[in-house]
């Protein structure tokens, strides 16, 4: 069976992107939506309201206060984020808003820390979900962990290889399984205690009265300022839906919105009410089981159904939507990460391949970059929770931090604005409100974690930027050496000729594959024609654009793309026609440029048979693996094969 075949039956067919209806059909409503970009913040209640309880210790009574403020914490920031959507509808989130509103270089440092927030997102949510399933397992299992988290990384890859929208529809039977459960004890466990809830306020408020008396009220606010700082990954996600807007359905901003709204409305009430279940049913850690499944167990033995062997099997199934939910979330990284990777890529902050997408039309670099990463950092944790939540906590909210304080800088900026009325001021206090909650956040995780974990996210996040900006350094120094040889060729005068003078098919054909790039075509055209004067009759040009994430996802990007393409080429025909050569140009699309150029180049060859084939290649004073990764070998790969189709191809080198 030939690698293509397998290929297809792994992966699915190839979808041809320039079809309008294939991007329609693979747009997101706001209900999958919630389910492929939601899941990360639904499912953080899994770890995130854990992490705020054990921060209390034994004055577990201050729970109420977090459940409340976790609530109110979640629409604050989902509220702030909308703007972020308003604000740029075709996608980017917050390295867009920091780039765009405070600065590229704090764009990237919001970018740099995106990538390791998704990264970690994956690591989390498949370290989390593992911890979930080995709850009711034997001990035994505990030293299978690793090798479990990274099968099931594995099989997210190949699903999101397969496309976007099938990944979340396989996805949903669990995460549906996940609300419906999560939903019916939370309701039960708050009702089954509702004969203390009135009693509940006045009994926290005297308690809180007592510690004061005894730490002082400093020592509380501290306390509580920690915890809810522990917790702060039960807010992570948030962002997934403004940074992957341009995946959304028409309209893109109210569909957005809806999303964000499921998102907040969900994660409040689970978040907010596993917290309350804590206090309500006086959860403690338990050795080898998360409290989560401490609480629930509690709650499925009290509803009194059936026997014990019965509770067990309820709470396995309880556990199971959660852990899977925790791999729907993980598929939030597939998503968000490659995204934000494209977007970079656009920027030139890091290599360009992140912007192209496969026959699936995803982004396939980014997909393995980030799979491949959360492994490592998986095998470099031991899968440790406690520690990943650090690492995820400081880099979520140094992304909200700058995004929010960006938003406070534009409403500003934008205070005169007639068209804003007073709607800025409310826009501009509920993003301070929001700086300010994120800002103090991170503070503390980086002040009170350290030395556990913090000084770890600080300088991953420096090392991905120093790498992004001599990435980009480069790749300014090559458009400008570029930029250089199109003013070079620039002033190529056109001939006397006007008429139009088709090829001749029988006759000997020069076939220029060219770029957007019109000194490196005509370096190659008058190269060839010094080398073999009067040898060529025709001279056919050819350009293959590949539509990658930026332009597919784009508002108008395609059809601008079409019209650069077509122009490129009508330059280069009307300056062989001006000079008497007979000449014609050919042009396609697709996720692949060597596919496609390999295809039209067959064409070619059946109806000029005497052609050869040549392009430019850049070539670096300083070649080595570096300069190679940068940039795409296209040339090579196209020689290669036309090559074994038979047809001969020359590069040519333009130094650079």
């Amino acid at each position: 069976m030939k690698n293509k075949k397998i290929r297809e039956i792994i992966l699915g067919k190839p979808l041809d992107p320039m079809k309008s209806e294939t991007r329609h059909s693979m747009a997101l409503v706001a209900f999958l939506a919630w389910v492929g970009l939601g899941a990360d913040g639904l499912s953080s209640s899994s770890y995130g309201p854990e992490e705020t309880f054990r921060a209390l210790g034994a004055h577990t009574h201050l729970g109420l206060y977090m459940a409340i403020a976790t609530a109110v914490t979640v629409f604050i920031i989902a509220l702030a984020y909308n703007q972020v959507i308003e604000l740029f509808p075709t996608g980017g989130g917050g390295y867009r808003v920091a780039t765009k509103l405070v600065g590229p270089y704090l764009g990237l440092v919001s970018g740099c820390a995106l990538i390791l927030d998704y990264v970690l997102t994956i690591a989390i949510s498949i370290a989390s979900g593992v911890d979930a399933l080995a709850s009711f397992l034997p001990l035994g299992f505990q030293a299978y962990k690793l090798w479990a988290e990274a099968f099931f990384i594995a099989a997210l890859i190949v699903m999101n290889l397969r496309g976007l929208k099938e990944a979340i529809q396989i996805l949903l039977p669990i995460f549906l399984g996940f609300v419906a459960t999560h939903l019916v004890l939370i309701v039960y466990g708050i009702v089954a205690h509702a004969s203390h809830l009135p009693e509940l306020v006045p009994t926290t408020l005297a308690d809180t009265r007592s510690l004061a008396q005894g730490i002082g009220w400093t020592s509380v606010a501290g306390m509580l300022l920690l915890a809810y700082s522990q917790g702060g990954g039960t807010y992570t996600g948030l962002e997934a839906v403004s940074n992957n807007v341009n995946l959304l359905a028409e309209p893109r901003v109210r569909t957005g919105k809806m999303t964000m709204f499921y998102m907040a409305l969900s994660l409040s009430v689970t978040a907010g009410g596993i917290i309350l279940l804590y206090l309500l049913w006086d959860a403690h850690p338990t050795a080898g089981e998360t409290l989560n499944a401490t609480a629930f167990k509690s709650i499925i033995a009290h509803m009194g159904i059936g026997s014990q062997l019965l509770n067990q099997v309820m709470l396995a199934v309880v556990l199971a939507f959660e852990a899977g939910l925790l791999f729907v979330a993980a598929n939030t990284g597939f998503l968000g990460g490659p995204s934000v990777l494209s977007n970079m890529a656009s920027d030139s902050w890091v290599p360009h391949q992140f912007r192209y997408l496969s026959s699936r039309l995803v982004t396939q670099n980014g997909i393995l970059v980030m799979g491949i990463a959360a492994l490592i950092i998986l095998f470099w944790t031991g899968g440790q929770v406690t520690l990943l939540v650090v690492l995820y906590s400081i880099s979520v909210f140094l992304t909200f931090a700058i995004s929010l304080f960006g938003l406070c800088v534009y409403w500003w900026r934008n205070r005169h604005n007639h068209e804003q009325g007073v709607r800025w001021i409310r826009r501009f206090v509920l993003s301070m409100i929001g700086f300010v909650i994120c800002a103090g956040i991170l503070a503390v995780l980086l002040v009170e974690r350290f030395l556990q974990g913090g000084w770890a996210t600080a300088a991953i996040i420096a090392a991905i930027a120093c790498l992004c900006v001599y990435i980009r350094n480069h790749y300014r120094e090559t458009k400008r050496a570029i930029q250089s040889v199109d003013n070079v060729f620039a002033s190529q005068p056109f001939g006397p000729e006007t008429g139009t003078i088709e090829p001749d098919p029988e006759a000997q054909t020069a076939v220029f594959i060219v770029g957007t790039s019109r000194g490196g075509g005509l370096h190659a055209l008058l190269w060839v024609q010094r080398m073999f004067p009067g040898h060529f009759k025709n001279f056919l040009f050819v350009n293959a654009r590949t539509v990658d994430a930026h332009v597919y996802g784009g508002e108008g990007a395609m059809e601008q793309m079409r019209e650069d393409a077509a122009e490129t080429l009508e330059f280069f025909v009307d300056f062989c026609q001006s000079h008497g050569m007979a000449s014609a140009s050919y042009i396609g699309f697709g996720t692949d440029a060597v596919e496609e150029i390999t295809r039209m180049c067959e064409r070619i060859s059946h109806q000029f048979p005497n052609s050869i084939y040549f392009t430019s290649k850049l070539v670096f004073a300083t070649d080595n693996w570096f300069t190679r990764l940068l940039h795409n070998q296209a040339s090579l790969a196209v020689q290669r094969r036309l090559h074994l189709e038979g047809l001969q191809m020359v590069i040519l080198p333009m130094k650079v």
